[in-house]
């Protein structure tokens, strides 16, 4: 046996040896394993790395794997339970003699980060999961929306992720420019870190290093063209996601990330990129997004003479007072008042539709379950 067939045989092992904490997996993630009792015959844990509607990619001990569900996870989420997605923990079984892989469980997840998804019916999109820093990503040019913003931070708050405000393009903008967004940005995301980045010189990147140590996980969102794509190649260290220039029109991005994908960082991190999205509607149940993205409105709130007030009139208000003495925007108000209505309109939506188990809805909600072309991104 020659010295190279035994370096690239250490190497292998020393892959296997680091998975699957290279990929997050830590003492919780274990506990998480032992009290599913998914310890079976043949049955390994491994992450999902790669979603293409119809096949998927998974992290095992022996490289990156193509994986399907089991026909009774398949079953699963015809009843309505959610499929694998990218970042979840699995336990599956490793096909012998093929680089393939069987799903048949998904581990409860530490975090979910989901959209309503576009188009009708109204349905989940899950972006990623088990993410412990959301990197939300807006150019510094004149797609550069701060209430665009605020919908991702809605997002982030709920799924249980840490957000973070990348504003990335920071070479192609002068001083006064990136002062100015910095400075409408702290005032939209109090006590969110916001950082200025360019990909191309490098300037900024190397503040993201606290959030991509060994065993963290962090997702990439924004619209198509903001930069999430370059940034993933600055932060891999070589070009893994195909790049293109945006429209000079608009400063919109063309379609390039066409599906969610994980990658391992030289620093022991991994990065999902996803997909640019044009729309982010809120999913249900996110007052918990709410209240952490508008926490300074909330906050007035506590001060208003009444306790149902809705800010619109009455006496005693706090939260007017406070714009008609410059602390808040009306605008910001108009944000959080337009979002408590689209909260509430998904709600009664959710309440109308018909149960998976009628006849009016079975058959076509198990239709689009399986086909998952109908989570629309950009």
């Amino acid at each position: 046996m020659n010295e190279t067939t035994n370096q690239i045989k250490n190497e292998i092992k020393n892959e296997a040896a680091r998975f699957p904490h290279n990929f997050g997996w830590n003492d919780d993630w274990q506990k998480v394993w032992e009290a599913a009792d998914l310890d079976r015959t043949g049955w390994t844990p491994v992450r999902m790395t790669a979603d293409f509607g119809q096949q998927f990619k998974v992290a095992t001990e022996y490289g990156e794997y193509t994986a399907e569900s089991s026909g009774k996870l398949r079953h699963q989420a015809e009843e309505g339970r959610d499929l694998p997605a990218v970042g979840d923990w699995l336990a599956a079984e490793l096909l012998p003699g093929e680089r393939r892989a069987r799903i048949h469980a998904v581990l409860p997840r530490g975090s979910k980060i989901s959209r309503k998804a576009a188009g009708a019916p109204v349905r989940e999109q899950i972006i990623a999961t088990n993410v412990d820093t959301l990197f939300i990503v807006s150019s510094l040019n004149g797609d550069l929306n701060v209430r665009r913003i605020e919908r991702y931070l809605i997002m982030a708050w709920n799924s249980g992720t840490r957000p973070v405000i990348l504003l990335s393009k920071a070479d192609l903008c002068d001083r006064d420019t990136r002062v100015a967004a910095e400075s409408d940005i702290g005032r939209a995301a109090p006590g969110v870190p916001v950082h200025a980045v360019s990909a191309q010189t490098g300037e900024g990147m190397d503040e993201l290093a606290v959030y991509l140590g060994e065993g963290q996980s962090c997702a990439l969102t924004g619209t198509s063209g903001c930069g999430k794509s370059t940034i993933t190649n600055a932060l891999a260290g070589l070009d893994v996601q195909r790049t293109s220039e945006i429209r000079e029109g608009d400063s919109r991005g063309r379609h390039t990330t066409t599906h969610r994908q994980m990658f391992v960082l030289p620093g022991g991190g991994v990065l999902i990129d996803t997909p640019g999205m044009r729309e982010l509607q809120p999913w249900e149940d996110e007052e918990d997004g709410l209240a952490g993205t508008f926490a300074d409105i909330e906050s007035l709130s506590g001060g208003c003479r009444f306790r149902d007030c809705t800010h619109s009139g009455e006496e005693g208000c706090a939260v007017r007072s406070a714009i008609e003495d410059g602390e808040l925007e009306a605008g910001r108000l108009n944000s959080y008042r337009k979002t408590q209505r689209e909260l509430a309109f998904l709600e009664r939506k959710e309440k109308s539709r018909p149960s998976s188990g009628r006849a009016d809805g079975s058959k076509r909600d198990r239709k689009e379950r399986r086909n998952k072309d109908w989570m629309k991104d950009e």
